[in-house]
């Protein structure tokens, strides 16, 4: 383990007692159906902008910050083993003895001591808040049963070793709002080229969950038998395991971190290609989040928390602090927007992380817009020389020069793109990511 490593971990040790609460997203069933999924954050950015770009934009009242959220336990050790996210940023708004399951590509095969972390708290705030925002504190539930598994090579592989995941020596769990929490250690051997499958059955209201938008295998049941498909769902926010490494390496973004509309089970978002290009004597810990805003993250809760264990850290937001803007506000300025990433770096560079910033990348925007995205993309590189961290120009890669405003692969970066973000990555931070 590095020197560098050993030290990130010992500033997250001393800060980890007082963990903030962190990400959620609401929905009002415990699954969604593939239409409700589909629905895109530049869909709903595109009808916002016609219906508010002739307004005078104003700056949003102040949100109160999340009340502390303390864990049980501080298992520093067990790093990220997979680059899908999995924070919270939408809720289950009730589940009746519900088992979800879902499949996880990881990074070290092998025999590993797992340990599993959770966040009853929402994350960051969804479309415009109105079912889930940065900090809203999740209900009442109960965990009846967990366990961890080798799937196979897909969800058409036989399930097996199922191993129980306990809490405090027990099978099951009573959890309250706002409480943060780790599982107990777990072993688990995952073969090369399967998937650690996490399963649990819960009983509750209000459960802080992910919107998967289809990334990897995610489903439910309402009997344990029959699984379908299920895109809103709870998961632990740290999928850890005791890994020795070279480096730790965290993303922490919006959607396009999270690698949203990338194809079905293809791991080809940046984020996941970089992870793979890493190797698996790197930790990669992916924490973007659909709708996810630079200002939801200055609000310095369990997410950003999470992010400061890693020894470097990608900042990559803009894109819906342009489009939608801070919850219970309006869009933001190029200026507010400096002013919450200015926020979110000096607490990385105080947890003793490396930064990266990324500049916001071209999403079609119209005129107003496009105009907040060119300030805040001058804005930042002088603000990573300000602030002594590293730039990345992520819009440069993702548009043509001639016509800067138009994305070359799509709103939500493709496969292709993946690629070529990814390599770029490597090549200019090769110090600090390889």
């Amino acid at each position: 383990m590095s020197r560098k490593l050993k030290s990130v971990i010992a500033v997250f040790s001393a800060m980890a007692v007082m963990l903030t609460a962190g990400c959620q997203d609401t929905t009002t069933s415990s699954s969604a159906s593939s239409n409700e999924s589909s629905v895109t954050e530049q869909t709903e950015e595109s009808k916002q902008e016609t219906s508010s770009e002739t307004t005078t934009e104003s700056s949003a009242p102040e949100t109160e910050k999340p009340e502390e959220n303390k864990p049980q336990h501080v298992a520093d050790e067990y790093l990220s083993n997979t680059y899908i996210a999995t924070g919270n940023n939408f809720i289950v708004k009730e589940a009746e003895n519900v088992t979800y399951r879902a499949y996880f590509p990881v990074e070290e095969y092998g025999k590993l001591e797992y340990c599993f972390y959770f966040s009853n708290t929402v994350d960051s705030t969804y479309s415009k808040g109105t079912k889930s925002y940065v900090g809203m504190p999740g209900g009442n539930y109960t965990i009846s049963n967990a366990v961890i598994a080798d799937g196979g090579t897909g969800p058409e592989d036989e399930i097996t070793n199922r191993t129980p995941v306990t809490f405090g020596g027990k099978d099951s769990k009573e959890v309250t709002p706002d409480e943060a929490y780790w599982s107990d250690p777990v072993e688990m051997d995952i073969p090369e080229g399967h998937y650690l499958v996490w399963e649990w059955t819960i009983n509750g209201t209000d459960i802080p969950c992910i919107a998967m938008s289809s990334l990897t295998s995610t489903t439910s049941s309402n009997t344990g038998k029959n699984f379908s498909y299920c895109d809103m769902i709870p998961l632990p926010q740290i999928i850890g395991a005791k890994r020795e490494v070279k480096h730790t390496v965290c993303a922490i973004g919006d959607s396009i971190t999270q690698g949203c509309q990338t194809e079905f089970m293809k791991y080809e978002f940046w984020a996941a290609q970089l992870a793979q290009k890493m190797g698996d004597d790197v930790s990669f810990y992916n924490a973007g989040l659909g709708w996810a805003r630079a200002s939801d993250a200055s609000k310095c809760g369990n997410w950003l928390e999470r992010a400061k264990k890693y020894e470097t850290v990608l900042v990559a937001f803009g894109t819906n602090d342009i489009g939608t803007g801070e919850y219970n506000g309006e869009k933001n300025s190029a200026e507010e927007i400096k002013v919450f990433l200015e926020v979110i770096i000096d607490e990385l560079k105080e947890a003793g992380c490396n930064v990266i910033l990324f500049n916001s990348p071209p999403q079609g925007y119209k005129k107003v817009n496009e105009g907040v995205r060119t300030e805040l993309n001058a804005i930042i590189p002088e603000l990573a020389e300000e602030k002594g961290i590293e730039f990345f120009d992520f819009a440069g890669l993702l548009c043509d020069e001639s016509d800067p405003g138009t994305p070359l692969y799509g709103g939500h970066p493709n496969g292709e793109a993946g690629g070529i973000v990814s390599d770029k990555l490597l090549e200019q931070f090769a110090d600090l990511l390889k």
